[in-house]
């Protein structure tokens, strides 16, 4: 979910209104209209009442962007991560983030929930964002904010990606030395698969803005403001519409992901976040109701091939990068 506002965890709203708007009036670097104070307050003050089955893109859009990803590796990665045992685990895996927000699990719940969403609107009020997570966290602590009503998605990904990273990396080393690779292989897909439910998360609009469950701010459109959307649209109309040949058929070439990750991460989170009034739109029209429309079907599968496309590119370019020597800590000191 956008979320850390699961009904169980989260009986609060996300942040405090006055604190973010003083913050924001405060940062004299940042020019702030009275339409996005308006925008940014209400979409604090709504709480989601989200049904607490809801998760993410649910079961089956998890599944499905994992086992895609993984299915569509190109044939210069490790032959290990391509046999169907491996697609078969890493699509089991897509969901498990999620099997971990249970409340028989209290503490690990309340944990990793922030990471399943970022509201950019929130994030962006405090500035550029800094590519550590602890950096983040002290510009939060300073504003007086809450993490938790922020969200942590782009770090935790980014993170996730770089242990995948490391694995790739022990993996080279133990088979260049005649070593057994089994155990790293196992790790290897472990955190292919973990990566996954973040990129898969990243792709769906509602897990990038404030707006995550019903519109909040100046609505001329009359957009929703029901708290369903969110659940509507990406666990049931997906379960039910969406199949693995129709987002297969959208997704992109294979391709070598170029810079900085993080930076190329928070990239296709801001790219995600231009759909979010179609996603409003298409539900305005009943797009996710039964069958919904051509159009809601297409939109949904082009943002599942979005998630699979992006995760596969994340994994071929950990593959690559891990051949590339490890910088000395110690250099020049």
């Amino acid at each position: 979910m956008s979320t850390s506002a699961w009904e169980e965890n989260v009986p609060e709203p996300r942040a405090n209104a006055g604190r973010i708007l003083a913050l924001m009036m405060q940062k004299r670097a940042f020019s702030v209209s009275f339409s996005t104070v308006a925008l940014v307050m209400s979409g604090i003050v709504c709480c989601a009442a989200l049904p607490p089955s809801a998760r993410a893109w649910g079961n089956e859009g998890h599944r499905l962007v994992n086992k895609l990803a993984a299915s569509s590796l190109p044939a210069d990665v490790p032959g290990f991560l391509r046999t169907q045992a491996a697609i078969d685990e890493i699509e089991y895996l897509g969901p498990e983030p999620d099997r971990w927000r249970s409340p028989a699990e209290p503490e690990l719940a309340a944990a990793q929930a922030p990471e399943h969403f970022i509201d950019l609107e929130l994030a962006d009020a405090l500035g550029p964002l800094p590519h550590k997570r602890f950096d983040f966290l002290a510009e939060v602590y300073a504003a007086h904010q809450d993490p938790t009503k922020i969200g942590l998605q782009p770090w935790q990904t980014d993170e996730v990606w770089e242990r995948l990273k490391a694995a790739m990396r022990q993996y080279r080393d133990l088979r260049a030395e005649g070593k057994d690779t089994a155990p790293v292989e196992q790790a290897i897909i472990f955190y292919a698969a973990w990566l996954g439910h973040y990129v898969a998360d990243g792709s769906q609009p509602l897990h990038v803005t404030v707006k995550y469950n019903g519109w909040v701010g100046p609505n001329p459109n009359g957009y929703t403001t029901a708290h369903t959307i969110h659940y509507q649209f990406e666990s049931p109309f997906v379960a039910a519409n969406i199949h693995a040949a129709d987002v297969a058929a959208k997704m992109t070439p294979v391709k070598l992901i170029e810079g900085d990750m993080f930076d190329a991460y928070v990239a296709y989170l801001r790219h995600t976040a231009t759909y979010v009034e179609k996603v409003y739109q298409l539900e305005k029209v009943g797009g996710f109701v039964g069958a919904g429309t051509p159009e809601s079907r297409a939109f949904t599968a082009e943002r599942l091939a979005a998630g699979a496309s992006m995760l596969r590119d994340m994994i071929y370019t950990a593959w690559i990068d891990s051949a590339q020597p490890v910088p000395d800590a110690y250099a020049g000191k």
